[in-house]
């Protein structure tokens, strides 16, 4: 049984999810660099697989502290959903890894590479706004310009798609594309959740 601690924590808390943010943005990068030199950047994988472990470490470690304490920062379901969602994105990042991996692809689609820029950048201002969680600053610039790449990857998906079909290969070449493809951008999907959870928590705690 979880023993509960009555004084915050709240440093911790804080730590873990800037520690997830930033993990999670290494591995937007890491897709990058993984999509620029394939298939000879396949040691890539690795690294990917390793951090999506560091994502889930730090998640289980955000939720064993919530059960653990009893005076949280702000509202506890959203700690959980924050936590949750950043997990996500390194779950659909490592999906997309595997499949380019597990489905044999060679040549790299130019809009791929596009998608997987446009996610780091993303990411990039999703740490922003976590940082500031402490102290409850105001992310709303790095909020609405995560949701405008998150618009920009949509744009990217449906050409990405439509371009599939324009090219004439086999239709296997295209299923597996159009997976990857759907994968980066549930990554990105993701992305906004997590913007939708830090707007809450600042309206919560104005």
């Amino acid at each position: 049984m979880a023993r509960f601690r009555l004084t915050p924590r709240k440093r911790e808390f804080f730590v873990l999810f800037d520690q997830a943010a930033a993990n999670a943005q290494a591995m937007a990068h890491m897709l990058i660099d993984l999509l620029a030199g394939w298939p000879d950047t396949r040691d890539k994988l690795r690294d990917i697989r390793e951090a999506e472990s560091e994502g889930d470490r730090l998640t289980h470690e955000v939720i064993n502290l919530l059960n653990s304490t009893f005076v949280t920062p702000f509202d506890r379901d959203d700690m959980y959903r924050l936590a949750t969602v950043i997990d996500d994105i390194c779950d659909y990042v490592d999906e997309a890894a595997d499949n380019i991996d597990a489905y044999e692809v060679r040549d790299v689609p130019a809009r791929a590479k596009e998608q997987a820029e446009v996610l780091h950048r993303a990411v990039a201002h999703l740490v922003e706004a976590v940082a500031l969680l402490d102290g409850f600053g105001d992310s709303h610039p790095q909020l609405f310009a995560l949701r405008e790449l998150e618009d920009e990857g949509d744009h990217l998906q449906r050409e990405a798609v439509a371009d599939l079909f324009r090219s004439g290969q086999d239709p296997l070449t295209i299923i597996r594309w159009k997976d990857i493809h759907e994968q980066i951008e549930e990554a990105l999907d993701a992305c906004e959740n997590a913007a939708d959870v830090l707007e809450a928590i600042l309206v919560k705690n104005r």
